[in-house]
């Protein structure tokens, strides 16, 4: 990698903790009600210990090859051919992940904001957003992710803190619901996959100044967007209760629709909040848009990555409008993000188990050798 080792621990953080909240933020209480009704709650916890154990699987590859990222080190463990056809599904996913972003965020406006906007001009102009964006290096990639998460982390936590006043603890009552265990399942697999994103750790590694530091750097990064999905999906049942939940598209504009600050300093937080989630929305579209040229770059060793973010454009653009609607919408990202785990938690866990044997087999042949 061209690109100097600059980034540091807390960079690597806030990279993760930007790329994981994002468009899901909207609908994730609404996933977990339908999951677990009152268990909502525990369905976000599992699923984010879920993708924190695909997370640690990806950054201790990560350290066990700090130069390379998985397209690269993946031809080493499994072979050459194999590694290759591998890292074609991982680049195909993010790039389908990239455009089902983009067309959620473009649903929301229209549906929400902009009404008489076409949706496939507000789809084009954050797809132009990223594609501009990722032309830089990964240095200039991480500024602007630092410079993003203190503007989203904040006005979350300030509508979570002053909903909560208006809290119904009964709602929250039983906390294990437990009727459906595969209902409640099927939703921890859901939750697990907003926090794909955090994938992207394996790009970061390689331009890190103390690689083995990244584990810190996961850990950070998925207990601070983990944590606030856990208090959005708290307040959201707590205030509204599940069964109203059901009957709400995005729980958590309607959160901070109902949520005003003592002293009517704001009466309408929901604007606030629907111009920092365009911000989570624009990270997280820009780090799997950047991913997935990067990796393209690395597949086919490509010099520079620029080029291929005009490309690419097209082809998202032309995903980003397969679904007919917003029903439709949903039930791909959900479908999409259940499949996309066997390339986030499974892939990675299997080349970490052979790149231990392999590393075993090879001390055991050195120690028979002397």
């Amino acid at each position: 990698m061209g690109d100097p080792k600059e980034i540091t621990t807390l960079q690597a953080t806030t990279i993760l903790i930007s790329t994981i909240i994002g468009v899901g933020v909207l609908p994730l209480p609404l996933f977990a009600v339908r999951a677990g009704e009152t268990s909502a709650p525990f369905v976000t916890l599992t699923g984010m210990f879920l993708a924190a154990i695909g997370l640690v699987f990806i950054t201790s590859l990560g350290i066990r090859h700090p130069q390379k990222t998985i397209i690269t080190y993946s031809q080493d463990i499994i072979g050459k051919w194999l590694g290759r056809i591998f890292s074609i599904f991982v680049i195909i996913f993010f790039l389908i992940l990239t455009s089902l972003t983009a067309r959620e965020f473009g649903a929301v406006v229209v549906t929400g904001v902009l009404r008489e906007t076409p949706l496939e001009v507000t789809v084009i102009v954050m797809l132009l957003l990223a594609s501009i964006s990722c032309r830089n290096n990964i240095n200039v990639f991480a500024y602007i992710h630092n410079l993003y998460v203190p503007m989203i982390l904040a006005p979350v936590l300030i509508v979570v803190a002053f909903s909560l006043k208006n809290a119904n603890p009964l709602y929250l009552r039983p906390i294990f619901f437990g009727s459906d265990l595969w209902n409640m399942a099927g939703g921890m697999l859901t939750v697990a996959a907003l926090f794909q994103g955090s994938f992207i750790i394996t790009m970061i590694i390689p331009s890190m100044k103390s690689p083995k530091k990244a584990i810190k750097a996961s850990f950070w990064g998925i207990l601070i967007s983990g944590g606030l999905y856990l208090l959005i999906v708290i307040a959201t049942v707590a205030i509204f209760g599940p069964e109203e939940i059901k009957q709400i598209f995005w729980p958590t504009l309607e959160l901070a629709r109902t949520t005003a600050i003592p002293g009517n300093i704001l009466q309408r937080l929901d604007i606030i909040f629907l111009a920092v989630w365009v911000l989570a929305v624009f990270t997280t579209l820009f780090s799997s848009y950047y991913f997935t040229i990067h990796s393209i770059k690395e597949l086919f060793r490509l010099k520079d990555h620029k080029v291929l973010s005009y490309f690419i454009l097209p082809c998202v653009f032309f995903l980003a409008m397969a679904p007919q609607n917003i029903l439709h919408m949903y039930e791909i990202i959900q479908f999409i993000g259940r499949i996309g785990l066997l390339i986030t938690i499974l892939y990675p866990a299997v080349l970490l188990l052979m790149d231990f044997l392999k590393s075993w087999r090879r001390k055991r042949n050195v120690a028979k050798s002397s």
